[in-house]
């Protein structure tokens, strides 16, 4: 969930509830500093999320969302603790959004400015694991300009099915979606 999401009562309900029936769930809080334009420290009493899991008796973790290997790490340790335990625990990963939360939503300027965004840039996860990968020569430039043209063929394909595949017929409106008991 959202950072945002952390101060609607069903959140808390549910912390409560996993806690008092040892429920081996894992809550990641994607806390990309601001729910919708609304900076966490706007909107919450407490800042620092993964403290919110403390009056359920929770375990919980600050995890930076920066760093591929440390989110490995800290989710594969909550996945044993609730495989091992059947207690739940809480995430908080810290990280940035670099685009705006909607259309309505400009990448800067009202909430956050274009030099913000541009610093946070510099620590973008994928880039950086990139590189490291690059100075320990595990994968090297033609890795990734390959995989870069097959990501976007992979993306051209998909576009073209969508837009080449027929409307489907509106009785197909509620299928999957919804269901009716008819009786035993």
């Amino acid at each position: 969930m959202g950072d945002g999401a952390t101060n609607i009562g069903s959140f808390h309900e549910s912390l409560n509830l996993a806690a008092l029936w040892k429920l081996p769930v894992i809550y990641i809080i994607e806390n990309n500093r601001y729910g919708m334009g609304t900076a966490v420290d706007r909107s919450s009493a407490v800042e620092e999320l993964n403290k919110k899991a403390l009056a359920y008796g929770m375990r919980n973790e600050v995890v930076n969302g920066f760093n591929i290997m440390e989110v490995y790490q800290k989710v594969k340790s909550a996945v044993e603790h609730a495989r091992a335990t059947y207690e739940p625990s809480l995430l908080e990963i810290r990280t940035y959004r670099y685009r705006g939360h909607s259309m309505s939503d400009p990448i800067h300027g009202h909430y956050r400015s274009k030099e913000e965004v541009e610093e946070q840039k510099k620590y973008d996860p994928i880039t950086v694991f990139g590189d490291i990968l690059k100075a320990e020569e595990i994968a090297g430039d033609e890795y990734f300009d390959e995989a870069e043209r097959r990501i976007k063929r992979i993306v051209e394909e998909c576009v073209e099915f969508a837009e080449s595949s027929p409307e489907p017929p509106v009785e197909d409106l509620y299928k999957d979606v919804y269901y009716e008991s008819i009786g035993d």
